[in-house]
């Protein structure tokens, strides 16, 4: 058996720092090519805008469900009463929480009361983000997480 001396020692430690330096470039490029961005430009605006949009949305008294089965993606806004309420503009974003790879935008169509539209997802967590506004331009916007199974 051959002696270990000082050049192996150099050749085992280079080795085992360049896989130790190379994980964490390829884990550190994927964080971010992956990172959707920002939510907002500017947060102090936002901030200050919040109150008011949330008190002209729960003015609206709507409520919004989403049901997702079999490749289908389910919306419903109802109004105080519980009846059926059709939006004047309607924006939906469904993709996954961590990444924006599999964002899609699936353009719905009114229903019977309902919001539906084919969007194929991939077993897992997904999001949705939705925009909708009245048809007197009040904005209403709600972001709810949901999971698909297989």
């Amino acid at each position: 058996m051959a002696e270990f001396t000082g050049r192996h020692m150099l050749v085992v430690t280079v080795g085992a720092f360049s896989v130790i330096i190379a994980v964490n470039m390829l884990m550190a490029f994927k964080a971010v090519s992956t990172f959707p961005g920002l939510e907002v430009e500017n947060s102090y605006v936002a901030s200050q805008e919040f109150n008011k949009k949330r008190a002209a949305q729960e003015a609206l008294g709507w409520t919004f469900s989403h049901l997702y089965e079999r490749g289908r993606m389910k919306l419903a806004f109802t109004d105080a009463a519980g009846n059926p309420v059709e939006v004047g503009e309607l924006s939906v974003l469904i993709g996954r929480t961590t990444e924006a790879e599999q964002d899609v935008r699936p353009a719905f169509t009114w229903l019977d009361g309902i919001y539906e539209a084919e969007v194929p997802l991939a077993p897992g967590p997904w999001m949705i983000r939705v925009t909708a506004k009245a048809k007197d331009g009040t904005l209403f916007e709600k972001r709810e997480e949901f999971l698909v199974r297989s």
